[in-house]
């Protein structure tokens, strides 16, 4: 204080060139702090400090997410994104049949565990990073020995999305077959085999039999039509009580066939108060419960489904409707028609029905699946909806 009186009684233009100089020294102070700032963020988003192997990242998950005393999982926030998903699903395929083969699930989980499970932090430059050093030979071992919540991450990621990348037996037009796939269609034609798998191609040649590795996981809607949909995830219900939707809502019209996004056994199937008509299929590796719910009134289901049968994914199973919130059965009470999809992970069969339900977000995993929509087409003999394309899933072999 004594100096700057002794600044103002020296005069005005004094003092006044001696506050510019300390503002001065200020402004490149903080701009010095800004810029170090930037340069931290831009090392992390850009990979320099997940996947260099600096031993400083941990990338660890919040408490809440998973289990802390080596029990089974009791929450995931399944956070990917679609452009992640479709990126890591793109490396997988692309390298399938080379010597180091990429597991799309091992590079999102790494990526899961360097972000701390916040994939708005996801940059495209992060996973070819990481892809290339493992392409280049660097042990999976290596790179995820620090991160520290790798083993999280995969786990609770192949939970939601196990068993939907793989090899596949699929139908497609004659028209797209490559010459390999119309030589191997002329031996599948004398295989009684495949008459009985329900192919066409023997009888009017219109498809053949392909071996395919990729998604062989489906968009819950038909192929053809139209639906809206936003994140609605953890918003609030009031119906009978007051709850969060832990679900998935995808708004269309009445009659839109639902897809089957996995192979698996029907669980549930009947009315529910809350849900109306609806149906619950669980993977057969156990880990997911597909819940499909407000179908239509009267007719919501394929006619042949009841609890134990097996679906084969991208099968039509029902149809979109509006019924539920009413005790009474078949009754329309929902505004308007959408399909609610819900995604129920079991890491636990003693707790499936025990509170914490570990529910997802489905927001992303719809938009990254909205690539493979199964074809429908209307039978008119029994008006329901078939899908044109059969395809064979190796997991329902011997089931």
């Amino acid at each position: 204080m004594k100096r700057i009186r002794n600044l103002i009684a020296a005069g005005p233009r004094r003092f006044l060139s001696h506050a510019r100089a300390h503002r001065a020294s200020l402004i490149i102070g903080l701009e010095l702090f800004a810029l170090l700032l930037l340069t931290g963020a831009w090392a992390y988003r850009s990979g320099l400090l997940p996947f260099l192997g600096d031993g400083q990242n941990t990338g660890q998950a919040s408490v809440s997410s998973g289990s802390q005393d080596g029990s089974s999982i009791r929450w995931v926030d399944f956070d990917v994104t679609a452009e992640a998903m479709t990126q890591a699903f793109r490396c997988d395929v692309a390298t399938c049949q080379q010597e180091i083969h990429l597991n799309w699930i091992d590079l999102l989980a790494c990526l899961g565990a360097a972000y701390g499970g916040d994939f708005s932090l996801y940059q495209p430059e992060d996973l070819d990073q990481l892809a290339n050093r493992l392409k280049s030979g660097i042990p999976l071992e290596e790179i995820t020995a620090k991160l520290a919540q790798y083993p999280y991450y995969r786990e609770a990621y192949g939970a939601v999305l196990d068993g939907m990348v793989g090899l596949y037996e699929i139908e497609i037009p004659r028209s797209e077959a490559p010459d390999f796939a119309l030589s191997d269609a002329q031996l599948l034609e004398g295989d009684p085999a495949a008459r009985e798998s329900g192919s066409q191609a023997s009888e009017d040649g219109a498809k053949v039999w392909v071996t395919k590795y990729g998604l062989k996981a489906f968009h819950p809607l038909a192929a053809g039509f139209s639906y809206t949909h936003f994140d609605d995830f953890g918003t609030s219900r009031s119906y009978g009580y007051e709850r969060r939707h832990l679900g998935h809502d995808m708004m269309g019209q009445t009659g839109t066939p639902v897809i089957a996004v996995e192979s698996g056994r029907v669980e549930a199937i009947g009315w529910n108060q809350y849900g109306g008509w609806r149906l619950g299929i669980r993977s057969l590796d156990g880990k997911r419960y597909y819940y499909y719910a407000h179908l239509r009134k009267d007719y919501p289901y394929r006619k042949d489904l009841q609890e134990g049968s097996i679906v084969t994914a991208g099968d039509v199973i029902g149809y979109m409707g509006r019924t539920g919130y009413s005790a009474t059965e078949n009754t329309n009470n929902i505004d308007d028609p959408h399909l609610h999809f819900g995604l129920q992970l079991i890491f636990d069969e003693s707790r499936k029905d025990e509170e914490p339900e570990i529910w997802i977000n489905c927001y992303e995993l719809i938009q990254f699946l909205s690539v493979n929509r199964s074809e429908a087409v209307k039978k008119e003999d029994t008006g329901e909806w078939e899908r044109v394309y059969q395809m064979r899933d190796p997991v329902l072999s011997g089931v």
